[in-house]
């Protein structure tokens, strides 16, 4: 494949298939902080629903928000003018933590569905296990999700920040693996154990900050040094990084040319040196920059 886009041309963005027998495209758009706050307030819908409706004119169709970022009114927005089929776009959204017990899991994606404009969501995550919180209860979280797909009102039913642990538990007691795990990854912090974990049960990885929450991974001198070779951005060696090992990932930009660029990472390849020299940036836990899906307990969003 080989994007055109000064041609006009839309970067063909290629698709993995999960272990529900769906797909998703393995580069999608991340909504979080794309307005000021988390108030769904009528100016925040406008902020929101203009970057998203840039990002699907670059050429995105892979949209991820949140029911804590307060912008699902404003994507429901953008989707809703960008004349794009439904069929054609592929939306992820995550329960609120908030939200966890099982009447609110259902009240809770009700109000997502009515915000986004959808009769169908393609992925709900439950976007932190919250494991000091609910008296460590994820488990009757999951089960709420994955009967959301039963009815059909959800197509795929994934975690966010499961630890190995968190997915040993919830595979073990109720016999189904998500589709997804989405959680911190990038070059400074490869996060092995979830990696592990996530491929042992056939749980596709989407990395979430992939280009590193403190933008450290982004100046890193091996990095530039690929990028300067190569005559490529920063950014586009790290996601490039991540396709290669396999990696959904979700980069958020408010500016269309590096929405653009960020599009742009496949018609080309690392080598096997380029990518080792990558992964030994790994700094292990002092790397992760987000919080620790272990004792994360923040039930305001």
């Amino acid at each position: 494949m080989h994007p055109a886009h000064d041609s006009g041309q839309k970067a063909t963005i290629p698709k993995i298939t999960l272990n529900d027998g769906t797909a998703i495209p393995r580069l999608g758009f991340g909504t979080l902080h794309v307005q000021p706050d988390r108030e769904s307030s009528p100016a925040n819908v406008e902020t929101t629903a203009s970057v998203v409706g840039i990002a699907l004119e670059a050429g995105y169709r892979h949209i991820d928000t949140a029911q804590a970022y307060g912008n699902e009114s404003g994507v429901g927005r953008a989707i809703a003018t960008s004349g794009i089929q439904r069929e054609e776009l592929y939306i992820t959204s995550k329960l609120a933590n908030r939200n966890h017990r099982p009447d609110d899991v259902r009240r809770s994606f009700d109000q997502t569905l009515e915000d986004l404009g959808l009769d169908q969501l393609d992925l709900f995550l439950v976007h932190w296990p919250l494991p000091t919180q609910y008296d460590g209860d994820y488990v009757s979280t999951w089960k709420a999700i994955t009967g959301l797909v039963a009815e059909g009102r959800l197509r795929s039913a994934g975690v966010s920040n499961f630890q190995p642990e968190h997915l040993e538990r919830i595979v073990a007691e109720t016999g189904i693996a998500p589709a997804v795990n989405q959680f911190e990854l990038h070059p400074y912090f490869t996060n092995h154990a979830a990696c592990a974990a996530s491929t042992r049960h056939g749980i596709a990885i989407e990395a979430h900050s992939p280009l590193g929450h403190d933008g450290k991974p982004l100046a890193d001198e091996t990095i530039a040094g690929i990028a300067a070779a190569r005559q490529k951005t920063n950014a586009q060696i790290i996601l490039r990084w991540h396709i290669q090992h396999g990696h959904i990932v979700i980069p958020k930009s408010s500016r269309p040319e590096r929405m653009r660029e960020n599009l742009d990472v496949f018609d080309f390849e690392l080598s096997a040196e380029e990518i080792a020299s990558i992964d030994a940036l790994d700094k292990g836990a002092s790397g992760r920059s987000g919080p620790n899906p272990d004792t994360f307990d923040n039930l305001r969003f």
